[in-house]
């Protein structure tokens, strides 16, 4: 048996994990979930029926991860040799963006694509206040260093990278330089490169 099991989709969220498993170097089994019948497996590990859940199988019992964010974080801290977690001076940024990805980031685009609008006024009473300001704040950091934690790569971007490398594609977020240059470098990773092919393989042979 593998050491972790991912149930996933590779038209969601699971692209991220798979992507932080295998710059984790994970051994993995892949567990296609079909939305229409998705298996007891998965209801009995995450009543919410989500992907991606991981089952990391430890010798002392299966210990149950859910939402992406923190899949990312778990595997950083399980998979110390990755060399993935956060250092010591790096621990605030490490935990300030990821946690700004997954709360304001996601929020603000989410709300956009739905058509929601933030009454005049009221943007204090939302977690992200509004979108520009968003990605305004997200393009500030991203302008100022290669990575979320200054010079060196962290499991952060995996999470707040997939963030803005799904936007620029589904265009909602803007082209601007700093968000494409960073989008490069982390398209230029062997196991982004790896995680994606075998997505897009997957997602190919399912309109074939």
């Amino acid at each position: 048996m593998a050491e972790f099991t991912l149930f996933t989709h590779p038209m969601s969220r699971g692209q991220i994990a798979r992507w932080a498993l295998h710059e984790a170097r994970a051994d993995y089994e892949a567990v296609l979930v079909d939305w229409t019948d998705r298996p007891p497996a998965l209801a009995a590990a995450n009543p919410m029926g989500k992907v991606p859940t991981l089952i990391h199988h430890t010798p002392g019992g299966d210990r149950v991860v859910a939402e992406t964010a923190a899949i990312c974080a778990y595997l950083a801290a399980v998979r110390p040799a990755s060399d993935l977690a956060p250092h010591e001076d790096e621990l605030a940024d490490y935990l300030r963006w990821m946690f700004f990805a997954a709360g304001p980031v996601e929020q603000a685009i989410v709300a956009g694509a739905m058509g929601w609008e933030v009454a005049s006024g009221r943007e204090g009473m939302v977690g992200f206040g509004s979108l520009d300001r968003v990605l305004t704040t997200l393009e500030g950091l991203l302008a100022s260093r290669d990575w979320v934690c200054g010079s060196r790569f962290t499991m952060a971007d995996v999470y707040v990278g997939s963030q803005v490398d799904w936007g620029l594609n589904f265009g909602s977020i803007p082209p601007r330089p700093a968000f494409t240059a960073y989008a490069q470098r982390l398209q230029a990773r062997p196991a982004y490169q790896a995680a994606k092919a075998i997505d897009n393989a997957l997602i190919e042979k399912a309109r074939t």
